[in-house]
């Protein structure tokens, strides 16, 4: 997928009179590719529209003039899409009570490794992410992840770890979303 450039990045003051329609158009992106797993779990599936919109939202809020602080959060937010191939995801552990789930972040610190997605030819693909997201015996509530399906489009994603098994079923709609991803139209 096409990696969000400069000249897509508008100034804050311009970005704020055009910031509904093109929240409107991030969150439906959205919709189409998030995946809820065992009701903690929340895959999010990025693309140029959500990635975009991310950059734009920082510089929004941060009131980024400068070239080099801009390409920073381009660089950051664009290594969320992946390369040719892979399918860039932010996974989140969606669970309310603070004190459950700091019991669940160290008990689940095998969830990078244990999340897969599955293809159609029922091959399970397992996520690479980052060891930085790990620490003091625990994992981070948000964690990115990328997919390596080879331009193929999962059909289910699930996680098989100690005390947490679930898998949930794409739907059309989810798996049109990233075959469009894939072939880099989004």
């Amino acid at each position: 997928m096409r990696q969000v450039s400069r000249e897509e990045i508008l100034d804050f003051v311009t970005y704020g009179e055009q910031r509904d329609a093109i929240r409107d158009e991030a969150m439906a992106a959205k919709v189409a590719r998030r995946i809820v797993v065992a009701d903690a779990l929340s895959f999010l599936f990025e693309n140029r529209t959500t990635v975009r919109y991310q950059v734009l939202e920082m510089v929004r809020v941060e009131h980024l003039v400068k070239e080099a602080d801009i390409q920073h959060e381009l660089n950051t937010y664009n290594e969320l899409l992946g390369g040719p191939g892979e399918l860039g995801c932010t996974l989140m552990i969606e669970i309310a009570d603070p004190a459950e789930r700091d019991v669940k972040l160290r008990e689940w610190l095998d969830l990078p490794e244990g999340t897969y997605v599955e293809l159609e030819d029922g091959r399970r693909v397992r996520p690479t992410f980052d060891e930085r997201q790990k620490g003091e015996g625990k994992v981070s509530s948000v964690q990115f992840i990328k997919f390596e399906t080879g331009g193929a489009t999962p059909v289910k994603i699930g996680v098989d770890i100690a005390g947490l098994r679930a898998e949930t079923e794409l739907s059309e709609t989810q798996r049109a979303a990233l075959r469009e991803d894939q072939i880099g139209r989004a």
